[in-house]
């Protein structure tokens, strides 16, 4: 069955999915080659930094294929040479006739070029088809380049009524393995991961992401000291304002800023409009009682026009908890 562009823009967005984990700061995209006939001849998705870009991956694998031929690529080809060549010259020079592409890629290097370079060569540019989803896959890249911070996930594990530990101060396990191993896959997409110095003496948390049998290491931020013994050394310790720190790692590289607490400190990123997206998982349970642990610490909203208000982007069961993702 030949595949309208529409269908075959959401399996390069599948591609490009395979290539979230490895490829920041580059973006994660995915590219096809489609025949005459519809017929997808083959797919790629960018590799670790430094190595090939997803159109480039494409044509390789497709070969002579790519002589008249078209190429759906999530995120507009780059055209300036780097740690790889231009993957413009590398479409150019394979003979595709035409490009379906989702977005523009919005870093200063591109922003418009690479399509520009593609139509004075004599190839069809088609812009925006599958532009939402690929928007929303690629959130934190489009943010990180916008704005050379991190796109910042704040994430919470608490009851029904937001409580993440008890009046004795145990949190382990207020959501279940499915929930946990959820949020796992969580750290693995970002690069690195946030919390104060109080999580760190009350929880010694390891901070990283274990999946499977790998064992990932983000880097790790904590604001304020790490106490002795500590189990995330080496990190970097930081203080002062939220924003000079996000300038810091938004240079190093990190795409996305994964904050785990605990509440004061997701609290100052709520207080300080810093928060792109919240994942919060909630356990049918209730912990109650002034003497537990809240999730946040006073946010200061006097008036119901001052509530700070979010979309549900979706809602998903992990075992018996529930994951909500909410874009802020």
């Amino acid at each position: 069955m030949r595949l309208d562009d529409e269908e075959l823009m959401a399996v390069a967005l599948a591609e490009g999915e395979k290539a979230r984990f490895h490829a920041p700061p580059n973006p994660w995209v995915g590219a096809l080659v489609v025949d005459a006939r519809g017929v997808i001849v083959a797919a790629g998705h960018t590799q670790v930094p430094g190595e090939s870009h997803a159109e480039v991956e494409a044509l390789r694998r497709a070969g002579d294929r790519a002589r008249g031929a078209t190429m759906v690529v999530t995120l507009e080809p780059c055209d300036h040479q780097g740690r790889t060549g231009p993957c413009t010259t590398a479409i150019i020079e394979s003979g595709i006739e035409r490009v379906v592409v989702a977005l523009r890629d919005p870093d200063v290097r591109v922003q418009g070029r690479g399509l520009e370079r593609l139509r004075a060569a004599g190839v069809e540019v088609v812009e925006g088809v599958g532009s939402e989803e690929v928007r929303r896959q690629l959130a934190p890249y489009l943010w990180h380049r916008s704005t050379k911070q991190p796109y910042v996930v704040a994430k919470v594990a608490s009851t029904l009524d937001g409580v993440v530990a008890m009046a004795d101060g145990s949190s382990q396990w207020i959501t279940s393995s499915e929930a946990r191993r959820d949020a796992h896959v969580l750290r693995a997409k970002s690069q690195a991961i946030l919390v104060g110095a109080g999580t760190v003496r009350r929880d010694n948390p390891a901070l990283t992401a274990r999946l499977d049998d790998v064992v990932l290491e983000p880097l790790r931020v904590v604001l304020g000291t790490v106490p002795e013994g500590a189990k995330i050394r080496p990190c970097l310790e930081r203080s002062g304002d939220l924003s000079v720190i996000l300038e810091e790692l938004g240079a190093a590289g990190v795409v996305q800023l994964l904050v785990e607490g605990g509440a004061s400190t997701l609290s100052a990123f709520f207080l300080n409009g810093l928060v792109n997206h919240v994942v919060w998982y909630l356990a049918p349970a209730f912990g109650g009682g002034r003497s537990t642990l809240p999730a946040l610490a006073d946010l200061s909203t006097p008036t119901m026009e001052s509530l700070r208000r979010g979309r549900i982007t979706e809602v998903r069961s992990l075992g018996p908890d529930v994951r909500i993702d909410v874009e802020v």
